[in-house]
């Protein structure tokens, strides 16, 4: 079976491709014309055959889809007539998972948004783990085995909870979060079940840490249920300030497919070996002209798995 070839809404985030000048003025857009907004994301997606979409935060959250839409199921039809669906979502804005949190609410939410997931057609919840601190602040934040087998008990309960729905939980590998360096990703996965809480590598994110996207591919191939496509320029060697703008601050060191270091062919093949091997995520962070990257990144893979 080909692969369905998917993109994470962010790229459909950089202002300039909407004639715009700011994140703010494209989220008043899309909220005062949410169907515009979504009729060009699906006329974009419609000249390159990527068919997938990951819901996030901002215009692409669940929030705003139900404003746009009223439901799931409506967004599923609307997307079905264009030939797309829904994939997964990703759980940007969700309850932080901090020590004191509200179990109760973190799993609510969950629910939730796994509700909209399952009605909508798509199979799969993202989350990442909290991030760091910056290197020198105090208090430090050690990412240990206590700080580790916290996380790993609410992805349990969210797993669990989830799972009766029909939607399976992957955790993302993010830069300069709790979940980056390989030694991390062998933690969690270490303290983690299978059955409830899966991985979703990110390419670039790994490589940005130091670390071998396809020597974890490979570790955890069969622990991976989705994948994020992205090259990388090489490791981030400096210690960043983890504030608000460490988003944006990660984006210079981020690559157009084929540009930076990843080894696509070895990651490709990889992905071949895990359950999550008929979804090709291609992520792109604000993309100037999603055409032209998505079409670039399609390419990237169709030569890595020639």
């Amino acid at each position: 079976m080909p692969a369905i070839y998917a993109t994470d809404m962010i790229t459909f985030y950089q202002p300039g491709f909407w004639g715009l000048s700011s994140g703010a003025e494209l989220e008043a857009f899309a909220a005062a014309k949410p169907d515009a907004f979504w009729d060009k994301v699906m006329a974009t997606l419609a000249e390159t055959d990527v068919t997938g979409i990951e819901l996030t935060f901002g215009p692409g959250s669940i929030g705003n889809v139900l404003k746009a839409f009223g439901s799931a199921k409506a967004f599923r039809e609307t997307l079905a007539s264009r030939g797309l669906s829904v994939v997964s979502a990703f759980m940007a804005d969700a309850p932080a998972w901090a020590d004191g949190a509200d179990l109760g609410a973190i799993i609510a939410d969950a629910e939730a948004r796994a509700a909209f997931v399952a009605e909508a057609g798509g199979s799969l919840l993202v989350t990442g783990l909290p991030m760091r601190r910056t290197v020198g602040v105090r208090p430090p934040l050690f990412i240990d085995a206590a700080f580790m087998s916290h996380k790993a008990g609410i992805a349990h309960a969210i797993g669990e909870a989830i799972e009766k729905q029909g939607i399976r939980l992957a955790v993302h590998t993010e830069s300069n979060s709790a979940l980056w360096y390989e030694r991390d990703i062998d933690l969690f996965m270490s303290l983690t079940d299978p059955r409830y809480v899966g991985l979703c590598p990110d390419s670039c994110h790994i490589t940005l840490g130091g670390g071998d996207p396809v020597r974890v591919a490979s570790r955890y191939d069969q622990r991976i249920i989705l994948a994020h496509w992205k090259d990388a320029v090489g490791p981030i060697e400096e210690n960043l300030v983890i504030d608000e703008t460490i988003f944006l601050q990660q984006q210079r060191f981020m690559a157009d497919f084929g540009a930076g270091v990843v080894d696509w062919s070895g990651w490709s093949k990889a992905m071949l070996a895990t359950p999550g091997r008929d979804i090709v995520l291609l992520e792109l962070d604000a993309a100037r002209d999603p055409v032209a990257a998505l079409l670039a990144g399609k390419a990237v893979v169709e030569r890595a798995r020639s």
